[in-house]
């Protein structure tokens, strides 16, 4: 058995589970989770019809690589989208089966476990697979604490030189789960220089890229950064992006990974022994996806309105904000996280995440501590209930302070 299963640890949902199991809900009010962030808003009839014409091609073993045309949709969106140089999709574009898949799987890819201090660096809080992957890979996570205090803003400068000298990569999360914060131009230049220094490679999830609120104001991409200071090449970049949120179809596991031809190289030769190429009748439906972008537009619309409805709802004790991307509030709470969302659950019906199950400690502290992350990703009633019934919740806290 691999001695490093057990180094996992368990993921934030049976956590939750656990948490849940001690309380029994009102039975009076209607089930509302905002817990986990899987999309609930309708895949476009197009991406299906697309996918069931092509049911042929179940008849055939598909490519690890994908098949040309998927590769040329996907290079030419990020051309249009980061405003990008023409990017080949024969070298700097690889399909996925959705980026946790490849979050994990370019970490067996990147790690030399010969280091007996071989180090992964990853943002806290964090999507649990960064963790995961880098101790099934036979590396140390270090975490980068990103606190309400100065912005969410990664301290990187709060890491060792000792860590960095056996870091061989570095997750990045833009916007971020759960804060929703994009980073910007300067600090992608610090990482940059980081990783110039020091060897490692970047990897960026970029999941939630497609869902922010200013229409003429798109995130900040890291290949979109590399290209502007002048990084030809991506050097040690690799970027994951995926369908799931984007388009609504987490079903289909689909996304890419893209940025430096040799690393995707690397990536391909490990992929093709790993048995992970993507179903003819996903690449398809994939393709069109990609090509299209008025549904994503109205997929925005449809996040943009519950926040403009949920955020004034959210009133002291608690705390929040728009964030610059993605579909979470990342709200504090006046009280202890895990209390917290006990509690809503036991009275009110709503399930939310606890932050601290979202984060580690790092540097005497937990920066998930105190917080809960709320997935606006129901139907914008459902939503809305829920945001109004936490706000009676933080209105009984308010009273008993």
């Amino acid at each position: 058995m691999n001695p490093n299963l057990e180094r996992l640890q368990p993921y934030p949902f049976e956590k939750l589970r656990a948490l849940f199991a001690q309380v029994r809900p009102d039975p009076g009010l209607a089930a509302i989770s905002l817990s986990i962030g899987e999309p609930k808003h309708a895949t476009p009839e197009f991406i299906k019809r697309t996918l069931t014409e092509n049911l042929a091609g179940l008849s055939a073993y598909p490519a690890t690589a994908g098949l040309p045309a998927l590769r040329a949709a996907i290079a030419a969106w990020l051309a249009r989208r980061y405003r990008l140089p023409a990017v080949d999709p024969e070298t700097q574009v690889l399909p996925v089966n959705g980026s946790r898949e490849a979050l994990f799987a370019i970490a067996q890819t990147l790690v030399d476990a010969r280091d007996p201090q071989a180090t992964v660096v990853c943002p806290n809080p964090f999507y649990q697979i960064y963790e995961g992957a880098a101790l099934l890979a036979g590396a140390t996570p270090h975490y980068v604490n990103q606190l309400r205090a100065n912005g969410f803003a990664l301290e990187l400068d709060r890491v060792p030189d000792a860590v960095w000298r056996h870091t061989q990569l570095f997750y990045a999360c833009s916007p971020g789960n759960p804060t929703g914060r994009v980073m910007p131009l300067e600090e992608w230049r610090r990482v940059f220089e980081l990783s110039d220094r020091w060897g490692f490679v970047v990897v960026s999830d970029e999941c939630y890229s497609e869902l922010y609120f200013d229409e003429d104001r798109p995130p900040l991409g890291a290949l979109e950064a590399a290209e502007r200071l002048g990084r030809s090449g991506f050097p040690r970049l690799v970027v994951l992006s995926s369908l799931s949120k984007r388009s609504n179809a987490p079903g289909m596991r689909s996304g890419f990974a893209a940025g430096n031809a040799e690393i995707l190289r690397k990536f391909l030769l490990y992929r093709t022994y790993h048995g992970s190429a993507m179903s003819l009748p996903v690449q398809a439906a994939s393709e069109a996806a990609w090509r299209d972008e008025q549904h994503v537009a109205e997929n925005r619309a449809l996040y943009r309105r519950k926040f403009d409805a949920a955020l004034p709802l959210v009133t002291a004790p608690l705390e929040t904000a728009r964030p610059d991307g993605g579909f979470y509030l990342w709200i504090r709470t006046p009280i202890p996280d895990a209390e917290f969302a006990q509690t809503l659950y036991r009275d009110y019906n709503v399930a939310v995440l606890p932050g601290s199950y979202l984060a580690r400690e790092a540097r005497g502290e937990n920066p998930g501590r105190n917080h809960v992350r709320v997935a606006l990703v129901a139907p914008f009633e459902e939503c809305i209930e829920g945001i109004e019934r936490i706000g009676r919740f933080a209105a009984r806290l308010s009273g008993a302070r």
